[in-house]
């Protein structure tokens, strides 16, 4: 059974701010509201600059809001030295000791504590199997693999028993392959404690992979919050619209031409069916005629560009089932038809007026 996450709140942000320098203009954070819920692997999403790693930073402790309030599981942490905050973070270069061994980075922080060496041991143990590095005690970081480095951080940060887990690019320095396995690991390890994790990443594959929930920042605000489909399939602005994922953001005249009517519009280029000029359009349906410009092979997909008869472009996506890559690029020229479903044409709200970060 999958695990959902509790209704009480772990943590809450009330008008939080940060300004580095005077002004309006030097505001990192502007104002947010966010509540996480108990239990939540809660992402916090957004291009470098947005705020996400700045607002992090104060939910740790490692920087003071200039306004606002943290709540941590009820109670006001905003005063507070992140020592005194039941949370950990885990950051992108490891922060490992060289010189010790794998036992000794992961019960550092037990040590330092007074924690009693049995007690520790046994802890220790224990955060090692919840990363799968049983019989990884002895080892030195040198001679461990990057992911298997990033387990051992994991396992220092959990061994803690922290409330709240802030992970601050965690998997940013692996390769694609390692990352695209740890993010599947560490889902399922947040699963197994069942502790509240939030996540600061840049790469919309990794939200949409592992939260429950999570907060697209723009820019120093919030601009939509929402589960991985709601946000995907439902984005509120053209930036979460073109951030997250890939959208044809389709405005004014071309989108009278296109759809009807003028306003801010986005389709997903995987939504758009690619067919003959002859094929036929059902009545709940969207159509217009063009002819392939540009073809790129992808392997499992190909992204095609289409210049529309009636002015423009949209991009299109299709699934290789079993075409090859000649056999797409053979197409280049050719005149067809697109077609979509007029419920997969998503209404924009214009994008925040926002102060640069």
């Amino acid at each position: 059974m999958e695990r959902t996450a509790s209704t009480a709140l772990a943590i809450r942000l009330d008008g939080l701010t940060k300004k580095f320098g005077s002004g309006t203009d030097a505001a990192a954070v502007a104002g947010i509201d966010l509540e996480i819920r108990d239990g939540e692997f809660f992402s916090l999403l957004g291009p470098s600059g947005s705020g996400k790693t700045t607002t992090l930073r104060m939910i740790a402790g490692f920087e003071r809001p200039t306004a606002g309030r943290i709540y941590l599981h009820g109670d006001d942490v905003t005063d507070l030295p992140p020592f005194d905050r039941d949370v950990n973070t885990v950051f992108q270069d490891y922060a490992l000791f060289p010189h010790m061994s794998v036992a000794e980075n992961v019960g550092y922080g037990l040590e330092v504590r007074k924690v009693g060496a049995s007690e520790r041991a046994t802890r220790v143990k224990e955060a090692l199997r919840m990363v799968r590095l049983e019989g990884y005690d002895a080892r030195r970081p040198a001679q461990l693999s990057g992911g298997q480095r990033q387990r051992v951080a994991l396992a220092r940060a959990l061994v803690n028993r922290p409330r709240v887990l802030l992970l601050d690019e965690p998997l940013g320095a692996l390769d694609l392959k390692l990352r695209e396995e740890m993010q599947i690991e560490l889902k399922a390890i947040q699963g197994e404690v069942g502790i509240t994790f939030i996540y600061v990443t840049h790469d919309q594959q990794e939200a949409l992979t592992m939260s429950d929930r999570l907060a697209v920042f723009n820019r120093g605000r919030i601009e939509q919050i929402g589960t991985p489909a709601e946000v995907y399939e439902h984005p509120k602005t053209s930036f979460v619209a073109g951030f997250v994922g890939s959208s044809n953001l389709v405005a004014g005249e071309a989108a009278r031409a296109l759809f009807g009517t003028p306003g801010r519009f986005a389709i997903r280029p995987e939504k758009i069916r690619l067919g003959e000029p002859t094929d036929k359009v059902g009545a709940d349906e969207g159509s217009v005629l063009g002819r392939i410009k540009t073809v790129v092979y992808l392997g499992a997909d190909t992204r095609y560009i289409i210049s529309l008869d009636i002015g423009g472009e949209l991009t299109v996506t299709q699934q290789n089932l079993k075409e090859s890559s000649m056999e797409a690029h053979s197409a280049e020229g050719r005149a067809v038809r697109l077609t979509w479903r007029r419920g997969h044409v998503l209404t924009l709200a214009e994008d925040p007026q926002v102060a640069p970060a």
